[in-house]
């Protein structure tokens, strides 16, 4: 089995908030023993508690959380920050929505739709200022436009709001295999088309085929679809902690130009103490992705200044998206799915 890891288990609810929980292929303990905090010193009590869970296993993806955890940049701002690493059963979301943590990593597709069934989060900050699920293809593979996949089959999530979106904007039909988390077909046929997580599958296709396999993709943002990965808070705890909310903005922010234009060391052994399956030259690779495909700073961006900064335009786009697609029931306003007062959307 490949360490497939689409981003289920982080946009999913339980089914006590009425949404499909969907899991990633491979688990990781989401209680105090797999969490990982800063050092403790005497002036924990002054300090303001926040906990953050993870979508998923610690990986590079929250590259910008382990470095301002390692380096004390959370410390500086007076915050005692706990990271909880995910997985099949991160259910963030819900973890957010409760009360049990006051952020968490997810995407802002997935959170739109839970703000309309009237769960109390909200998207507070960008992580990538592109989601990375894509279609993956064999390198070789003749498909080279969103309009090739009329009549092919594709694995992947049915409920991935981009496949009635690209049927609907191309005209196009073609047949869906759910996502199996397995990249046992793609290995072994070279035409098979599936969805991935592409900071991640490069590197496994690699390692499962012993290097035979190059691989290509269809970005959903080339076909106009182009949704977040946030973080998101609890809305009622940043109605009431306003500058704690301001601070964790600012040390996170720090602590991904840090962790992209620094030493990443500091987070990475945090990483490898969460998650003891990440070896070292799988964290270089999927950081390095991370930075030549300016998920963090923004595709057009020439410096850092766009780092966690989310647009009410492109969420105004996604929101008349989804609700064209039949997908969103409820019409929502930026400021219910945006939070107004995040140094984000200044």
């Amino acid at each position: 089995m490949s360490f497939l890891r689409l981003r289920l288990a982080s946009l999913a609810l339980l089914s006590t908030f009425a949404f499909t929980a969907c899991g990633k292929k491979q688990s990781a303990p989401s209680d105090s023993s797999s969490s990982t905090s800063a050092p403790s010193s005497s002036s924990t009590a002054a300090l303001t508690k926040i906990t953050v869970q993870l979508d998923w296993v610690a990986e590079p993806e929250h590259g910008g959380f382990y470095q301002a955890l390692a380096r004390g940049f959370f410390r500086e701002e007076n915050l005692d920050v706990t990271l909880i690493p995910g997985g099949p059963n991160a259910f963030a979301t819900q973890k957010v929505a409760s009360g049990q943590a006051q952020f968490a990593q997810a995407d802002s597709t997935n959170t739109i739709l839970a703000i309309a069934q009237g769960i109390p989060v909200i998207n507070f900050a960008a992580v990538f200022q592109n989601d990375p699920s894509v279609l993956m293809l064999h390198s070789d593979n003749p498909v080279a436009r969103f309009e090739d996949l009329a009549g092919k089959t594709i694995m992947a999530r049915p409920e991935w709001a981009f496949i009635p979106y690209v049927k609907k904007k191309y005209g196009i039909e073609f047949g869906l295999i759910p996502q199996n988390f397995s990249l046992a077909n793609f290995v072994a046929d070279k035409n098979f088309i599936q969805q991935a997580f592409y900071i991640a599958e490069p590197f496994n296709v690699a390692k499962e085929s012993h290097g035979t396999i190059k691989t290509k993709y269809l970005y959903p943002w080339d076909a106009g679809f182009d949704a977040y990965v946030t973080v998101i808070a609890n809305k009622p705890w940043l109605a009431k902690n306003p500058d704690a909310a301001r601070a964790f903005y600012r040390a996170y922010v720090r602590g991904w130009q840090d962790y992209l234009e620094g030493d990443p060391a500091p987070a990475h052994a945090l990483m490898k103490k969460a998650n003891p399956a990440a070896t070292d030259d799988y964290l270089a690779f999927s950081r390095q992705m991370i930075i030549d495909e300016k998920l963090v700073i923004g595709r057009t961006a020439t410096d850092a200044s766009q780092i966690g900064r989310l647009s009410p335009a492109r969420f105004q786009t996604q929101l008349t998206q989804l609700r064209d697609l039949d997908i969103l029931k409820k019409a929502l306003t930026v400021d219910d799915v945006l939070a107004s007062d995040s140094p984000a959307a200044k």
